[in-house]
């Protein structure tokens, strides 16, 4: 823990147990004799906290006597980044649940929260105006859709969906095993194994149009093989790796690329001119492309040809659709 931890951890046991002896703070805390001596003279002469040694005790605790300093106040204790992240976004979805049979149960999850939240020192209502978890391009599930797939991927069920196809804008009906839920880009997917196509899947959780859990088990697929399968290639897009791209930023993008990873196995370089080059492996482009597009005249494809050549044809059709307006 850090030494602000540490300053609510030694309040904390005072208030506990009244008096506290040198070995418990020691072994409480994990810090050394001389760690806890320097926190303990902090407390008493920055923060002016009351805390005092009763040799009759064995140990120390806080003065009942009423001082004539300052109020002896601890420093508001905020949490991390990943933290604040977690409870933040636990407020936020659940108060977007729509009242139902669930009210009961979630009221106290958001009391809880909001006491977590306050912890730090501020009201829940003023970190909530403060601090904002913003989310883009979330697309709506069906609640009772999403409700049948998480019961049945963990009593480890088949499912009978029928799902749209946006690109074909057609609606196929696909026996599947669900393997795991994930969520990614503030959408929700379904990995599973198809049993149409006798081969792993993903399913945008968006696209069901019907959910009809069977009484089949699911086939199990080993965790080495989904990771193998979904992990080893570049965003939503499963399979394994046909190619590497190979992408070359700008120097004035690379301040903020270098600082992004775009997948676990990326490859990347400082190169002599400022610019920066990042290889990723990807099994399925249209990812990728989106996200080479976003950067514009600031990323130029090395590799592969394919990739490169998909890219020019798509900043060809776009500039000659300006053209015309």
């Amino acid at each position: 823990m850090n030494r602000t931890e540490r300053f609510y951890k030694i309040d904390q046991l005072l208030h506990e147990r009244r008096v506290v002896p040198l070995t418990a703070f020691l072994e409480e805390l994990a810090v050394s004799r001389a760690t806890f001596k320097r926190d303990l003279e902090y407390l008493r002469d920055r923060l002016n906290a009351p805390i005092v040694w009763d040799r009759e005790a064995g140990g120390y605790r806080f003065d009942t006597q009423p001082g004539t300093g300052p109020a002896y106040e601890l420093p508001g204790l905020w949490f991390s980044a990943s933290e604040a992240y977690a409870l933040l976004t636990a407020h936020r979805l659940l108060a977007e649940i729509e009242p139902g049979v669930l009210s009961s149960h979630i009221a106290p999850l958001q009391t809880r929260l909001a006491a977590l939240l306050e912890s730090s020192g501020h009201t829940a209502e003023e970190i909530m105006q403060r601090v904002r978890i913003l989310t883009m391009h979330r697309r709506r599930v069906e609640p009772r859709h999403f409700a049948e797939v998480a019961r049945a991927l963990l009593m480890r069920q088949r499912i009978e969906i029928d799902a749209w196809n946006r690109g074909r804008n057609e609606i196929n009906t696909r026996t599947v095993s669900p393997q795991r839920l994930v969520h990614y880009r503030d959408n929700w997917y379904l990995d599973a194994f198809c049993h149409w196509r006798r081969a792993l899947r993903s399913f945008s959780l968006d696209t069901l149009r019907r959910v009809k859990v069977l009484p089949d088990k699911a086939r199990e697929i080993p965790e080495k093989a989904l990771d193998a399968h979904y992990a080893s290639a570049y965003g939503i897009f499963s399979g394994r790796p046909k190619a590497r791209a190979v992408l070359r930023f700008s120097p004035e993008r690379a301040r903020w690329v270098a600082d992004e990873r775009w997948h676990a196995q990326q490859k990347s370089e400082w190169l002599p001119d400022g610019d920066y080059r990042l290889t990723v492996p990807y099994s399925d482009e249209r990812e990728l492309l989106m996200d080479i597009l976003r950067h514009g005249r600031h990323v130029v494809v090395e590799a592969p040809a394919s990739l490169r050549q998909r890219v020019a044809e798509e900043a060809a059709a776009l500039a000659a659709l300006y053209a015309q307006r």
